[in-house]
């Protein structure tokens, strides 16, 4: 993983870089300026300082991977990578119902929001319980 630290400690470089140099261009300082692009970009440099930190300690405490070692061969990467889920109409379902609950916020119908609460709820169940029935039941 230290390739990944290495990635989010240059990237966190350039953001300090950058960050003061879009505040000096727009003139930030001034009333009319803009604060919405340094703030997002300052946001933007203390997440990735963050992401490095977490990735370059943790790096130092694991083992080192096939790919971070000089002498690695890709051999010895391969096996099982994990486990992919199928194909599912859940998250569809899901996102409708929010959709619907949004709906109802935007035109304040109250019926309409306990119609996607209730729709919601099924999608949810559904969604978390796909693998206890159907073709791909554990």
């Amino acid at each position: 993983m230290k390739i990944e630290a290495w990635i989010f400690g240059v990237t966190t470089i350039f953001l300090v870089l950058v960050s003061p140099a879009y505040w000096l261009i727009t003139d930030a300082g001034d009333s009319g300026a803009d604060w919405t692009g340094t703030s997002a970009l300052v946001a933007t440099t203390l997440l990735c300082a963050m992401v490095f930190a977490y990735i370059y300690v943790h790096a130092a405490k694991m083992d080192a991977r096939p790919e971070d070692r000089k002498d690695g061969e890709i051999a010895e990467g391969a096996g099982e990578l994990g486990f992919f889920p199928p194909y599912s109409w859940w998250p569809f379902w899901c996102s409708a119902t929010l959709g619907i609950i949004v709906l109802a916020v935007a035109v304040l119908a109250w019926w309409l929001m306990i119609i996607g609460f209730v729709l919601g709820a099924l999608a949810v169940s559904g969604w978390i319980f796909e693998y206890y029935r159907g073709e791909y039941a554990h």
